[in-house]
This record gives C-alpha cells, structure tokens and sequence, in this order.
C-alpha cells in the first residue's frame, strides 16, 4: 500500500537548517566537492550539533503518537547533497532518535523542486539563494538565522510566533506604506480595510496546517488530561491601532486562532518574544529578526516589494 503523504502535515528540512553545517560548509567552499566529499566520510560517525530549526523539529516530531492512525506531521529531509555525502546528516538525526526516515537527495540541484509532490507546506533551509528563489515561485520557505538560542529538553509546549504582512496575509498592504511613504496613509486605508481580509501570504498553507495541529492537540488533552503537549501560536507585528483590525479580520475568515497578538507599531519585537520565548519566529524583514535571531529561532522569508527593495540596492 502506498503511503499517503497527502493527509500529512509535511515540514520539508535541509540540513543546513536542521543542522550546524558550519564546519563542513567551510570546507566546501575553500578546498572543494572531492575534500568535503572525504571530509564527510571521515567525520561520519561524528553527531552533527543541533541547528536553528532543530527545537522545531523535535517538538513537531513529538505530537505524533505511538499508533499509525495518531501520526499526524512527517519530516522529510530535503538535500543539496548526494546519498553519500548525505549520510552523515542520517546517522545524526538517527543518534538524535528523530523519527525521521523519508528524504531527497539532489547532489546540487534545488531540493525545492519536489515540495509540492511532498505536499510540504513549508520548506526550511540555511541557503538564502535556495529560500529565494522557492519563495519568487510562490513556494512556503524560509532562510535559518544563526542563533545563540539554547533548547530547553524539558519544556514539553511547542511555541510559534509569526508576523502578520508578507507573512500570513500578502504584503499589499505594505505596498501602501512604502509607496505612500506615511504612516497616516497606511492607517488611512487599513481603517477602510478592516473588514476586508488580506490575500494569502506565502506562509499562510503552513499556519493553516499549525492551527489544525494546535485543534488536534487541544481535543487530544481533553480526552487525555494528563497529556501536557500544547501548541501556542502568537503574532508579533509592527501594526498598532487602528490597522490591527484587518489583522483579527484576516484570522477570522481563515478560522484560525492565536493564543497571543502583539501589536506593537515599531516597538522592538524582541521585547516581547523574549518573555514568550518562541522555538521559532518568521518575519520577512531582516532588520526585526536580527533583533530577535539571537534569542529565539529565527526564520527569513523573503517575500513582497520590502525584499525586492533590498536586492534592487
């Protein structure tokens, strides 16, 4: 029987996300294929240390139960490598008792290619080449920021934090503020917007899948009360009153619910995660997750008229 990937919630990972890749990478780069291709043997059985996207992982893994029908998220590992070269980073996931046994090797090619025939709803990985030009093809992905994040073991919640604009719901919204270049016009027209819900962002399919898992779990510690494995999902976004409407708007239409809403209209963002202590934050502007980035897993996503602002420079 075939398995039936299409009833999953998919997480596709690089191991340049999952794992720190640092020293390997650096031996690519300055000696090249065949000294990392014998750097890598030679280290085989050396454990890779965790990545930014490892706490996420781990906890994603965790919300599966033991019978096949209580097993609702997959991991599948998306490589740049080949199956050699790509060996080491299973034997470390398997020293780690990560179950995760479904990957794609593409020595060199764009691991991305294959997201939708995995139905992942979200690709991670540590080359910012690779997210950018999934994301220019309307692909879930993020670029891991470095870290000086250390994980919790025994913390059983699995913590998410998300921007709201060019995230969840599309960037047109910024498109305004940039253009008109006033914070008055922005809240001009979100006031007019209220109640009208932002078009899908690039992360929207992958909230929707969190949100349904957040559903599972809570029905699942009813039943189980001594089952503590709970989901918190917060936004964190650079709106204030009056724009923060159309956020609750957006949310509405897509019945999906946050546990926590931070409209903080150019408050540091780092203020407040700092105390909900996410195991990952997605943001599409590098200048609120390198405040943030190194307290909490950050992810890049490349997306809307600020990033190709920034590549035009």
């Amino acid at each position: 029987m075939a398995y039936d990937i299409e009833h999953k919630f998919v997480v596709a990972v690089a191991s340049s996300a999952l794992f720190d890749l640092t020293e390997s990478d650096e031996v690519f780069r300055e000696k090249g294929e065949d000294a990392y291709r014998t750097y890598q043997r030679e280290h085989e059985r050396d454990t890779l240390k965790p990545g930014v996207a490892f706490p996420l992982i781990k906890r994603l893994l965790r919300l599966n139960g033991d019978l096949p029908e209580d097993q609702p998220v997959e991991v599948v590992l998306l490589s740049r490598n080949d199956p050699d070269t790509g060996l080491r980073v299973f034997k470390s996931i398997e020293q780690y008792g990560l179950p995760i046994s479904r990957a794609v090797f593409v020595a060199g090619n764009n691991p991305f290619r294959y997201m939708d025939a995995l139905n992942a709803s979200l690709f991670l990985s540590g080359n910012p080449d690779d997210v950018k030009h999934a994301v220019e093809l309307g692909l879930p992905a993020g670029c891991v920021f470095p870290s000086d994040y250390i994980d919790n073991d025994d913390d059983p919640e699995l913590r998410l934090a998300f921007d709201f604009d060019g995230i969840i719901g599309d960037d047109s919204a910024e498109r305004i503020y940039q253009e008109e270049g006033k914070l008055d016009s922005f809240h001009q027209h979100e006031k007019l917007k209220a109640g009208e819900p932002l078009p899908d962002g690039p992360l929207l399919k992958f909230f929707r899948e969190i949100s349904k898992l957040q559903k599972r779990m809570t029905q699942k510690n009813k039943e189980n009360p001594g089952d503590k494995t709970m989901i918190r999902i917060a936004i964190a976004t650079a709106r204030n009153a009056p724009a923060h409407e159309r956020v609750i708007s957006t949310l509405r239409n897509h019945d999906i619910r946050v546990d926590e809403a931070f409209f903080l209209g150019g408050i540091d963002k780092r203020r407040v995660l700092q105390i909900f202590k996410p195991h990952i934050f997605f943001d599409d502007q590098v200048s609120h997750i390198e405040g943030v980035s190194r307290i909490a897993p950050s992810v890049h996503v490349p997306f809307g008229v600020t990033n190709r602002a920034i590549a035009q420079d």
